[in-house]
């Protein structure tokens, strides 16, 4: 399959809890972020059969795909109104598309195991409803392995990068930033700053082979782990930088006040199927 065909992979930042299903001033916080999920539907331009997110939310003893044929819900969040205890994202699953991956992982010696009872977590429902309300679109839920080797989840991204060619779309979902106790008592704002500057000229500015160096050596960054104490919402990055290890990177979204003062960051690797301008 030539290059025009291939969909691009993404490094979502998914806001927080179940946000596209709120309402009210906390809801406001997620407006640019909305604006730039909206323009990743209009760029993909109906091209994708199917998503493989890899999120954040959900880490395991080495690998599991999601491999119902519908879905439920992981309520993965506290504090909210009950009723957002209540929403459902009914997209389907894609029993398929889970053993089509299995299969790639076990090609190249990853054992992956298929859980059909696992539901969407809000790593995955908070950037698919935006992108696709319609509820329509198939997705495979891919987690992450506990011990957090970034080499590991590139390799698994190199193993799953033919699926690129194949209809599907690649999306890491995490965080930029996730240090919740800093980001509730007021604080992050510098580290931040700080470790957004290193991870954008990282993906954006230096050539492969050093982007994918820099990424195993993360935590040499600036504010590195007062960025990330438990790097479980960057780890994500790891596989797609992976499943697109030779192609650009482009800032999608960026945003230096979210919740006040937070610098935050989404971005794709490879073209968009169709130009939306700039």
């Amino acid at each position: 399959m030539t290059t025009e065909c291939r969909l691009p992979a993404y490094f979502l930042s998914h806001g927080g809890g179940p946000w596209p299903y709120m309402t009210g001033a906390f809801r406001r916080n997620f407006d640019l972020l909305e604006q730039s999920l909206l323009a990743m539907r209009t760029e993909l331009d109906n091209r994708p059969t199917a998503v493989l997110v890899i999120t954040g939310h959900w880490d395991t003893r080495g690998f599991a795909l999601s491999s119902g044929e519908w879905p439920g819900m992981v309520y993965d969040y506290s504090g909210c109104p009950g009723e957002l205890y209540q929403i459902h994202y009914r997209a389907p699953g894609s029993p398929r598309l889970a053993q089509r991956v299995q299969e790639l992982l076990r090609a190249g010696g990853v054992a992956a195991t298929l859980d059909p009872a696992r539901g969407f977590d809000h790593g995955t429902f908070s950037i698919m409803q935006p992108v696709y309300p319609g509820e329509d679109m198939p997705i495979v839920q891919l987690s992450i392995d506990t011990g957090f080797d970034p080499a590991l989840h590139l390799a698994v991204g190199r193993l799953l990068a033919p699926l690129r060619d194949e209809g599907v779309l690649m999306v890491g979902s995490g965080l930029s930033y996730h240090n919740l106790r800093a980001m509730m008592g007021g604080g992050g704002d510098e580290a931040s700053r700080q470790f957004d500057a290193w991870l954008s000229q990282t993906l954006l500015d230096v050539p492969f082979a050093e982007r994918t160096a820099r990424l195993l050596a993360w935590e040499q960054a600036p504010s590195a782990r007062a960025a990330h104490p438990r790097e479980d919402h960057l780890i994500p990055l790891m596989v797609v930088a992976g499943a697109a290890e030779q192609d650009a990177g482009a800032r999608v979204w960026h945003q230096r006040d979210f919740f006040g003062g937070i610098t935050a960051s989404s971005f794709r690797f490879g073209n968009p199927p169709v130009s939306i301008g700039v």
